[in-house]
């Protein structure tokens, strides 16, 4: 079973990875799933910037590639912080021009695309086993604790996809929708290197130290 291994975080490293991402990005508007996951796979220094979506970790010193959830279910990767005991599961899609919206019928309003449903489903379903598995001992054998604070990551979609108003949407059903009293992270690719450079930015800056 692929498991949590340990992580030193590199800042350079992250950096050079997030830089190339945003050259991926920049090469084509219409990218699918097997191009991501190829990208993230070999680029554990990115993969583990992203875990502090999570606000209750803040030291990703673990990482997992495709983490099967108690058997049921399997998250793309996810990235851990041992000492604080939390968790980012994250899920990635592709990003075509269909990956957010899509038209239905002769209605204006573009409908949510079947892709994000069912990422954003994949990860509903995470929470309910996380939750089923709270305080057992398999649960202390995985993740050092029977009761974690986790979180989830949907990233999906490019900005330049979305058309007036749908960006409001979707901002407003991560704030307000929540699973098990937690929000969900739905990011888009490009919002997700803007949150990843802000973050470096932020850990580099003179007096901070570390990640």
């Amino acid at each position: 079973m692929p498991d949590f291994q340990p992580h030193v975080l590199d800042l350079a490293a992250c950096r050079s990875q997030v830089e190339e991402l945003k050259t991926l990005l920049g090469n084509s508007a219409d990218i699918g799933e097997a191009a991501f996951h190829a990208f993230f796979e070999t680029r554990p220094h990115l993969r583990a910037l992203v875990g502090p979506y999570n606000p209750s970790l803040t030291s990703p010193d673990r990482l997992a590639w495709q983490y099967p959830i108690f058997g049921d279910f399997r998250c793309d990767f996810a990235i851990g912080d041992w000492a604080r005991k939390a968790y980012t599961f994250v899920e990635f899609e592709d990003a075509r021009p269909n990956s957010l919206f899509v038209k239905q019928g002769e209605k204006a309003t573009r409908a949510w695309a079947l892709r994000l449903d069912g990422g954003f489903s994949q990860i509903v379903d995470w929470f309910y086993k996380l939750q089923v598995m709270t305080d057992t001992p398999d649960m202390e054998t995985r993740f050092g604790k029977r009761v974690i604070r986790y979180a989830g990551v949907l990233i999906i979609g490019r900005d330049q996809h979305l058309q007036a108003g749908e960006r409001m949407r979707l901002e407003w059903r991560q704030d307000h929708v929540l699973v098990n009293s937690k929000h969900i992270v739905c990011v888009t690719y490009d919002q997700l290197v803007e949150d990843l450079t802000s973050r470096l930015d932020r850990y580099t800056r003179p007096g901070i130290a570390g990640a």
